[in-house]
């Protein structure tokens, strides 16, 4: 059996900020009535400061401490307008409002509008060759996402009209198993859950399990994990060149 696991980063790769973080976080702040002197360039320098303190003080965006990604995005955003307002306090609906915003596809644009379409193809295409002789067929195609970010992803996905599992790394199995085309992305491995980041390989290795565990779920492997006749094609999908092209070549995948 030859089997395909295809993955992607998520942010910069299969969704974009709509228009930049930095120019959201100054138009939410003045419709909450935000009074301090904003401007792009300034939040855009500030908003990086805030994030890598953050990073520093409580990593993995506040997990390993028990903070949570609530909590610890809620810090950033308080730092990151408290240098632009001289009362040393912020609109109350301002941080509740971002986060919601960046929870969800109102912050977000798919980056490739034909990013969902060509993966739904791609899933299908294995059952459409059945019967045909083709040596680039795969007997099953799964796509995941490998991304170093909090567990907002999945439901970002999803508001962005992408058929979306369930499943992520540390999370239950999945009881019944789902057809190949039930899900456009049929799991998630995000350093919030993994414990570690790109480039570490230890990220890339949680993908490989989770495809393993996805073919378990299917009624067409009973073992897939333990198949010596199964073969993978590991491909990764980024827009980072030391995170996601020498990270995913590092680990044995290839990389585009």
């Amino acid at each position: 059996r030859r089997n395909l696991l295809l993955c992607f980063d998520a942010f910069g790769t299969l969704f974009s900020p709509r228009p930049g973080v930095p120019e959201q976080y100054v138009n939410v702040a003045r419709e909450c009535g935000f009074r301090g002197p904003l401007t792009v360039p300034a939040v855009t320098e500030s908003f990086k400061k805030a994030f890598a303190d953050q990073q520093r003080l409580y990593p993995n965006y506040g997990r390993a401490s028990g903070m949570g990604a609530e909590k610890w995005w809620t810090n950033v955003i308080k730092f990151t307008f408290l240098p632009f307002n001289k009362k040393d306090e912020l609109p109350p609906e301002l941080a509740p409002r971002l986060l919601r915003r960046f929870g969800s596809g109102e912050g977000y644009r798919i980056a490739d509008p034909n990013i969902p379409e060509l993966i739904t193809q791609l899933k299908d295409r294995p059952r459409h060759l059945e019967g045909h002789t083709n040596r680039h067929r795969f007997d099953r195609v799964v796509v995941g996402v490998i991304t170093n970010s909090d567990d907002r992803v999945p439901g970002i996905l999803s508001s962005l009209g992408f058929a979306v599992s369930p499943l992520r790394f540390g999370s239950p199995p999945v009881d019944v198993p789902a057809s190949p085309e039930q899900y456009q992305i049929d799991f998630h491995c995000m350093s919030y859950d993994v414990g570690v980041s790109k480039p570490s390989e230890g990220i890339f290795k949680a993908a490989e399990l989770m495809a393993g565990e996805v073919l378990s779920a299917s009624t067409e492997v009973e073992s897939p994990l333990h198949d010596e006749q199964a073969s993978w094609t590991k491909i990764y999908v980024g827009d980072e060149f030391s995170n996601d092209v020498v990270g995913s070549m590092r680990a044995g995948w290839n990389s585009v």
